[in-house]
């Protein structure tokens, strides 16, 4: 019998209602009482890692997640990490950068209401989970919730309060469970016989995100350039700049640059990606600057993929490269 992981985090999952509303306070062994029919299938052990409200969750806890695994995985089968809901993405995506080449997989889940409730759908969730990563032809991290199979790099949380609420961005889903049944729609990745993962140990938190509205300045972007090492320009459409390679943002854009700090731009668009080359605002800006496109990536996916890059290197080419190179499908030019 295959053996799991359990790692508990917090989240709605493990929530109950208090005085000032809803915070993680069930244990990991209470919320495995409430799927007891997992043992016909494998053996669970648990720990209790962190009990967080995922929104404060960062990249100091997914290399605490990280370390769990690494620490645990010659002893295991496979994992699965209760999480909460709001930043989960971020942290399926950061765990595909920390946790590379994974013949075990490496399962995030969670759910919209409390395991304690009656009209949860923690239960299900939490059993799917368990039945995919006991699975012998199941690697890598992927998120598993309402059925679908989700690479850690592609899922995106689209629903605040609906069962399914995460979509698989730009790419197919791996897999769906229906009534307890595994059905895969792409073919497992092989890993030799005792083939081991690379695990990373670094992450650099100071990413700055700016998303561009008509009308919007380039102050912000000149007032913060000490704090940060990296930003990530979410703009409009297929991709560009007010003012093209000679506007405010342009020049903004120059000073960060010559003080070795690392720019990477995408969309603002949920799905189908950025072409900078398309328009003369974006292509003005590709052509002058030696920014970074993610192309059709997830933000949640560029934004830890940056932490992680920065932390390895600093080194313009080193980063540029890293950046691009392809992780468990999060980059497709």
């Amino acid at each position: 019998m295959r053996r799991i992981l359990m790692i508990a985090t917090g989240g709605t999952i493990a929530s109950r209602e208090g005085v000032c509303g809803l915070s993680p306070a069930i244990t990991s062994e209470e919320i495995l009482q409430h799927v007891p029919e997992v043992a016909d299938f494998c053996q669970v052990d648990a720990i209790q890692l962190m009990n967080l409200d995922s929104t404060n969750i960062g990249p100091e806890h997914w290399l605490r997640i990280s370390r769990a695994i690494e620490e645990n995985y010659p002893r295991y089968h496979g994992f699965v990490v209760t999480h909460g809901t709001d930043t989960m993405a971020y942290t399926a995506a950061a765990l595909s950068y920390l946790i590379q080449d994974s013949p075990k997989p490496i399962v995030i889940t969670g759910s919209q209401k409390s395991i304690c409730l009656n009209d949860t759908d923690a239960r299900r969730n939490l059993f799917q989970s368990f039945l995919y990563a006991a699975d012998p032809d199941s690697h890598d991290v992927s998120l598993v919730f309402d059925g679908k199979v989700i690479l850690g790099t592609r899922a995106r949380k689209e629903r605040t309060k609906s069962y399914n609420a995460f979509s698989s961005v730009d790419y197919p889903e791996v897999a769906v469970i229906r009534e307890r049944k595994l059905i895969r729609y792409l073919t497992p990745r092989s890993y030799a016989y005792g083939a081991e993962p690379r695990f990373y140990h670094c992450l650099e938190p100071r990413v700055l995100l700016l998303t561009l509205i008509p009308g919007m300045g380039a102050q912000a972007l000149e007032k913060l350039e000490e704090y940060y090492q990296g930003v990530i320009f979410q703009s409009f459409g297929v991709g560009g700049l007010p003012g093209g390679g000679e506007g405010p943002f342009a020049q903004a854009m120059e000073r960060w640059l010559n003080h070795g700090k690392t720019i990477v731009m995408m969309t603002q668009v949920p799905y189908e990606g950025s072409d900078m080359t398309l328009y003369q605002v974006g292509r003005q800006v590709k052509e002058q600057f030696p920014v970074i496109e993610a192309y059709n990536m997830t933000l949640e996916a560029a934004a830890a993929k940056l932490m992680w890059v920065l932390g390895e290197s600093s080194r313009p080419e080193e980063i540029r490269r890293l950046f691009c190179r392809s992780v468990q499908c999060d980059i497709i030019q």
